[in-house]
């Protein structure tokens, strides 16, 4: 198991690496194809996909493709009327077949829309920034990187459960270690690249805190649903939410923290 996790971990981290750099249509089309399959491993995980297709599942795809148009072409002042024509669409399917779908559904299909699509999509935004080839990579230092010295300092350390119910091999020590670590690594990262240490760290630390809560409300979820994994897309991590669940809360932190202190 730890080989072939690692190695799909490897995998990911190459398929980062090409993206990023790339950037352009090459960032975005591989960023819109994980929130299509996220969305579809939450759907599933909300029992609003069951045996195949139905309207309102596809009526959700639709709602982030046009979100995903919308920032393509960089129109900001339509990001809030995308997601108001998604909602939209979605109370209209609900409305005229009701009561094939029950409201908990049509919940959980806007709540996909962004939580997966909208928040993963400010990896592209971030990428689009000034110095944003620079930046957007701290949105993975402060997740996978944050998750990997906490998991590390966890296992030499950790005593005290920060949430025993939820998480319990998840300890207090294992979070500090996680921020200290993140911060590290944008430190680290600033002085290679040139950036401003101090600013880097703090901006990493910032992102380290929310990357764990995007960790716990994943795991929540999964809680509540009763399901182990959202998916077996990646061997030896499950589907694309439990790779990319903590992912999902930094970019938007980073975009912001980045437009702010940057």
């Amino acid at each position: 198991m730890f080989k072939t996790r690692l190695m799909s971990g490897i995998v990911l981290v190459l398929i980062a690496l090409l993206t990023i750099i790339c950037g352009g249509p090459v960032l975005f089309v591989t960023l819109l194809c994980i929130s299509l399959i996220g969305m579809q491993e939450l759907y599933r995980a909300m029992g609003v996909r069951k045996d195949g297709f139905n309207l309102l599942e596809i009526v959700g795809y639709v709602g982030v493709l046009i979100y995903y148009a919308v920032v393509y072409f960089g129109l900001h002042e339509f990001y809030l009327p995308a997601l108001l024509g998604g909602l939209i669409l979605i109370m209209f399917v609900y409305v005229f077949t009701y009561p094939k779908y029950h409201a908990g559904e049509i919940m959980a299909v806007f709540f996909g829309i962004v939580y997966v699509g909208v928040m993963l999509s400010y990896i592209y935004q971030t990428r689009l920034l000034e110095d944003g080839a620079f930046i957007v990579w701290l949105i993975f230092l402060c997740s996978w990187g944050c998750d990997t010295c906490a998991y590390c300092v966890g296992v030499l350390i950790g005593k005290h459960k920060m949430a025993p119910v939820l998480s319990p091999k998840k300890s207090v020590e294992g979070a500090v270690g996680g921020v200290l670590g993140a911060a590290l690594l944008g430190a680290i990262y600033a002085a290679v690249t040139g950036r401003d240490v101090l600013m880097f760290a703090v901006i990493c630390a910032v992102g380290a805190l929310i990357s764990m809560v995007g960790d716990l409300a994943a795991s929540a979820i999964k809680r509540n649903q009763n399901i182990k994994d959202y998916g077996a897309l990646i061997p030896g991590h499950g589907g694309i939410l439990d790779r990319f669940d903590s992912v999902i809360f930094t970019a938007p932190i980073i975009y912001f923290l980045a437009v702010v202190l940057l």
